[in-house]
């Protein structure tokens, strides 16, 4: 019998998801030319098309092209050609499912190597240990930044909606610019933006809002917030159900639950709660809190990688179930589950002491599955994650050289 997994599900902008299986975004970091899509992002895509989920959402893209996660992040702002991306969106449709852009600023967390800007709400560089000098000293934003910055979410969902993609997600969970503002921790400032949870929320709020006005109806408008820092007086569940509520009127479809940050990488299944490495679907115990507050569908993601689990976290209330690394070691899983089959390979875990390290090892072999993918190769797990991490340490040093000669040439709009 065809579980409640594979029923559609409506959204309040009037689109339907086929079933209720999404894959969540996973910073590819394969930006082509000039930061933008191109024939290795379209083969991936179309990969996980093929695969049976009612839902792709991409890997983040970049609304600043000063403000990068990575050296080849995606670039979608008022200047970027827009045919790369219409083909994009025709890849992550082909096969019957939609596709929406994970929209996002990394605010402060941005390589101490990077050109550009390094941004947040105070001047509190992220916190690593030995590690913290892989980023770089943020400097805290004027008025004016932030008001660009919201600006710069509606143009991108504008132009998304243009390519045919079906919808955006606001990134406001991992520690990224959004996040930043909402977190007591980093945002220390005594203006509208800081203070009380209002204030704290107020510039994703603002985003939401001009991205809705920026779009059409009939568009979806999706926020992925955490439910929980993991960080001693943090961001909080009590805090995530109250931005939901906030989020509420403004016409969001699904708010896509998360956690952790690099300083707590929870979303790698490292964090400190032993409960939740034990476990698949890291996040479900504060998701089951949540959901019976909670006036907008949910999304969960954090490792989930069998039927089983899908299915407990759908019968939690939960709307939605989000995987990533499951979907970039086997691509056509939800198909898979239809048929009564499982998953035949998993990653290989990094046991490392080192967090940081381990939890950059960890996105290093996922990202290792994805260019596989990408090249129209399968697979392979087995990846040791040493090898996987100085690999793409390589691609990310030329990457790197790639960024900043583009960035130094002038731009004219599209």
């Amino acid at each position: 019998m065809t579980s409640e997994l594979f029923s559609p599900l409506p959204l309040r902008s009037g689109q339907v998801l086929k079933n209720r299986i999404a894959k969540a975004a996973m910073e590819e970091n394969m930006a082509g030319d000039g930061q933008l899509p191109d024939e290795q992002l379209f083969t991936l895509y179309r990969r996980w098309a093929a695969g049976g989920t009612g839902l792709l959402i991409t890997g983040n893209v970049m609304v600043h092209a000063e403000a990068l996660t990575g050296p080849a992040g995606v670039v979608l702002d008022e200047n970027a050609p827009l045919d790369p991306f219409i083909d994009w969106a025709k890849a992550g449709k082909s096969g019957g499912g939609a596709i929406w852009m994970q929209i996002n600023h990394p605010g402060r967390q941005v390589a101490s190597d990077m050109p550009g800007v390094v941004w947040g709400p105070s001047d509190i560089g992220v916190s690593l240990g030995r590690h913290s000098s892989r980023f770089g000293r943020p400097t805290a934003m004027t008025p004016r930044q932030i008001e660009d910055t919201v600006t710069r979410f509606a143009v991108t969902a504008h132009r998304a909606e243009k390519a045919g993609f079906d919808g955006v997600e606001v990134h406001a969970a991992h520690g990224y610019l959004l996040s930043q503002f909402l977190s007591p921790l980093v945002n220390k400032r005594t203006d509208q933006w800081g203070g009380s949870l209002e204030n704290r929320a107020r510039m994703l709020l603002d985003i939401v809002r001009a991205v809705r006005a920026a779009v059409s109806p009939a568009f979806a408008v999706a926020v992925k917030l955490n439910s929980a820092d993991f960080q001693r007086g943090g961001f909080d569940a009590d805090d995530a159900r109250q931005v939901i509520a906030m989020l509420e009127p403004l016409g969001v479809d699904l708010v896509e639950l998360s956690g952790g940050s690099y300083e707590s990488p929870a979303m790698t299944g490292r964090s400190a709660d032993a409960r939740t490495r034990a476990r698949e679907a890291y996040f479900l115990d504060l998701a089951k809190d949540l959901v019976k507050t909670s006036p907008l569908p949910l999304m969960l993601t954090g490792g989930i990688t069998q039927r089983v689990t899908a299915e407990r976290v759908l019968d939690s209330g939960v709307a939605v179930i989000g995987m990533g690394t499951a979907l970039a070691v086997t691509p056509d899983l939800p198909d898979r589950w239809h048929q009564g089959r499982e998953a035949d390979r998993h990653m290989r875990p990094v046991n490392w002491s080192d967090k940081a390290l381990a939890s950059a090892a960890s996105m290093a072999q996922v990202r290792h599955q994805m260019r596989r993918l990408a090249r129209g190769s399968n697979p392979r797990p087995g990846t040791h994650p040493a090898i996987a991490l100085i690999s793409e340490q390589r691609k990310q040093r030329k990457a790197l050289r790639n960024y900043r000669a583009w960035l130094s040439k002038p731009r004219v709009a599209a």
